[in-house]
């Protein structure tokens, strides 16, 4: 019984240990889902859409769009891609309307910088288009690591 009662107490006790909380550390290495994060603090009032997002993932980091036209897109940032080769497309929630592929200036395990110009027009209206970069498996060709951006 001695034994027991030992073993709960320990047990209870390591549970109120403050070094064993489930605490998240966040690094650059951490993996994140891909979340827009506000860095242009100093936006103007009456210029909401000139804040810069960053776009993230585990294979790509620091992704930035600047429209630099009403149809016209410059996406920049790092990838940690196999052979510097990644694929993305822009679909508008109900089909692809482009695809294509891009190189890094280096493959993994380096982070390699990008940079891509694209042209998107949206068939409806009232439609959202997004762009999705992602990684093909050299195994069967799936989509791996996919970041999905809106761009308008």
């Amino acid at each position: 019984m001695k034994i027991i009662f030992f073993f709960l107490v320990n047990a209870l006790a390591g549970c109120n240990t403050p070094g064993n909380r489930n605490d998240t550390i966040i690094n650059s290495d951490t993996i994140k889902p891909a979340v827009a994060t506000q860095i242009n603090e100093s936006t103007k009032a009456n210029e909401p859409d000139s804040a810069l997002k960053i776009y993230s993932n585990k294979r790509f980091k620091e992704v930035t769009v600047s429209k630099v036209e009403p149809d016209k897109f410059i996406i920049t940032g790092k990838a940690q891609i196999f052979e510097a080769s990644f694929n993305w497309v822009i679909e508008d929630g109900h089909e692809e309307l482009q695809k294509g592929h891009a190189m890094t200036d280096a493959g993994a395990p380096e982070w390699g910088k990008f940079n891509l110009t694209i042209e998107a027009k949206k068939k409806r209206e009232n439609s959202t288009l997004h762009l999705i970069l992602f990684e093909s498996s050299a195994k069967d060709g799936s989509r791996q690591y996919e970041l999905p951006i809106v761009l308008f």
